[in-house]
């Protein structure tokens, strides 16, 4: 066998797997947002995301990856026609790599994206409405702005680096849920009109944990698979130093979050201990090559920080995220964009605050038109009756805890 045939099959097994792996977040957000919400709202929330899945592959196929990948050639957009993948009887190895697998694994980087935007705004949008958001998200917003950077745009021309999407993908993500919390406003009761924050029960933090250590686990591949080939001796050996400093930032995240919650609040919070966790996969994926271990500790360990500290700032401004993906998602995607300089001396801080700028302006103004949109004409929040009932009883009549529910 050809060493270019060896390599076509590594580089596209590696697609693959870590496509799979990355699919596996969609299982780990659902988890996540289904204990971290109110039991009358579990049903909801776990539809909402196999549905979102679903959606995001449908039309990343009809529209979005060739609108992200074709014919940009150093510009803003790509070209609208559905995705086109080679006739697999007669691929060869020539391209180095299977279509369909790169198709699939940036795929499944669109549905990441949409899940952040579930678990901010739950508990109190309609299902019908979230999933048009969903729609146009998946369809047009993330592929435009993916297309400046991944699909060699204007932003890769003066060399913006985001390794693995801290900017792309996860802020992405932040920008609309920032966007839907403010259109939609808080659920009934979260915030007295004295401004007391009313804690709202999450309903099993066991899940909560589950999806935590689901995310952790798929965040593998959604770091190494970004190394984009597994046909060489130095792509293998990347992809192992990305693996090994997604696990230590991770870490870094939780231990620096575990010590600030007791030091802040003289107790320690299983749910910023969990957002610490993600806080650090966020901050560590726009570069995850680069840094030393304990520059990947490090890292990880201010995105922990960050989150313990914007949790309550979001209460604050009664700003009411249900998840905390705003804080992990947004503010540790920039962060995270920030950091790279100081471990990749091929990027600079001037490139990366114009990347940070320009996607975030394109993205929560479109998100801000998007949510008014959808608002005007279908509506996007449950009643107050609708809401006390919970989003399961009036959305879709099941009940995930029905002996607890009254």
């Amino acid at each position: 066998m050809e060493t270019q045939d060896i390599a076509f099959i590594f580089n596209t097994f590696s697609f693959l797997v870590n496509g799979i792996l990355v699919m596996l977040m969609a299982a780990g957000f659902c988890m996540l947002e289904a204990g971290m919400v109110r039991t009358k709202s579990v049903a909801t929330i776990c539809t909402k995301n196999i549905v979102l899945y679903s959606l995001a592959g449908i039309l990343y196929f009809l529209i979005g990856y060739n609108l992200m990948y074709s014919g940009v050639d150093g510009g803003f957009i790509g070209t609208f026609s559905p995705f086109d993948v080679v006739d697999p009887l007669v691929e060869t190895s020539e391209g180095g790599y299977a279509g369909a697998s790169d198709w699939f694994f940036q795929m499944v980087f669109v549905a990441t994206a949409a899940s952040i935007v579930s678990g901010a705004v739950a508990e109190r949008v309609k299902l019908w409405s979230f999933l048009l958001i969903v729609v146009v998200l998946t369809a047009i917003i993330y592929p435009i702005q993916g297309s400046w950077t991944w699909g060699a745009g204007w932003l890769s021309e003066i060399g913006f680096s985001d390794f693995a999407g801290s900017t792309i993908v996860h802020s992405v993500g932040g920008w609309c849920a920032l966007a839907g919390c403010i259109v939609l406003g808080s659920r009934t009761g979260k915030y007295s009109k004295e401004g007391k924050v009313n804690p709202m029960q999450a309903s099993a933090l066991p899940l909560a944990t589950l999806g935590t250590f689901l995310l952790w686990f798929g965040w593998f591949g959604f770091n190494g698979g970004s190394q984009l080939a597994l046909g060489s001796v130095a792509d293998a050996s990347s992809m192992a130093r990305i693996f090994c400093n997604t696990n230590l930032a991770a870490a870094g995240g939780v231990i620096v979050a575990l010590i600030l919650s007791q030091v802040l609040y003289k107790k320690v919070d299983l749910t910023f201990v969990l957002n610490g966790a993600l806080g650090g996969l966020v901050s560590i994926t726009a570069e995850p090559l680069a840094p030393t271990f304990l520059s990947a500790i490090l890292i990880g360990g201010v995105g922990g920080a960050l989150v313990v500290f914007c949790i309550p700032l979001l209460d604050k401004l009664k700003i009411d995220d249900v998840v905390g993906a705003i804080p992990v998602h947004l503010v540790c995607g920039i962060w995270g964009t920030l950091a790279v300089p100081f471990t990749n001396t091929d990027a600079k801080f001037s490139s990366q605050i114009i990347g940070i700028l320009a996607i975030g302006a394109f993205v929560l103004i479109t998100s801000f038109i998007l949510w008014y949109s959808v608002k005007a004409v279908f509506g996007i929040r449950l009643s107050e009756e609708e809401e006390k009932v919970g989003a399961d009883n009036s959305e879709i009549g099941l009940s995930s805890y029905p002996e607890f529910i009254k």
